[in-house]
């Protein structure tokens, strides 16, 4: 297996985005060697989902697209990157507050912390900024055929 593999994809800044990146972050970690039908499947689709609903509600038009960013080194770090071009980062919120939106960073950062990973946030070059996570890789990371099966 390659030590390093990458995927990316950039999608529009709209609703329809968010299904079209967790499908893609799935389908790619399928061919890598995780099955969709796994618990760190179901929970990389779910911290995928909260970080591109952000990167599409929380940036208010001026981002017009995001990118999503797929790293696996050396079969032990996963990392994943949402990149979006509005320069606000992620704020959070008091414990107190009650609404009925604003949780998906508490949802990423409890569910990275469960799989002993990290949370990022980092500006980028252009005046946006990327919020990524890195995750232990647990499954061996083998590409499936053409079948579905695992090569040897």
């Amino acid at each position: 297996m390659a030590d390093h593999l990458e995927a990316s994809v950039t999608l529009p800044s709209e609703p329809a985005s968010v299904s079209a990146a967790r499908g893609y972050v799935v389908s790619t970690l399928a061919e890598w060697g995780l099955p969709a039908d796994t618990e760190a499947a179901e929970t990389i689709r779910l911290i995928v989902s909260e970080l591109a609903t952000n990167a599409v509600q929380h940036t208010f038009g001026q981002s017009p697209t995001f990118t999503v960013d797929i790293v696996l080194d050396r079969d032990e770090q996963l990392h994943i990157g949402v990149t979006d071009s509005h320069p606000r980062f992620p704020k959070r919120l008091p414990a107190a507050v009650q609404q009925d939106n604003g949780r998906g960073m508490v949802i990423i950062r409890w569910l990275v912390a469960e799989c002993g990973g990290r949370l990022r946030v980092r500006p980028t070059r252009e005046g946006g900024k990327t919020v990524s996570i890195e995750l232990p890789w647990t499954v061996p990371a083998q590409p499936l055929s053409a079948a579905g099966q695992q090569e040897p």
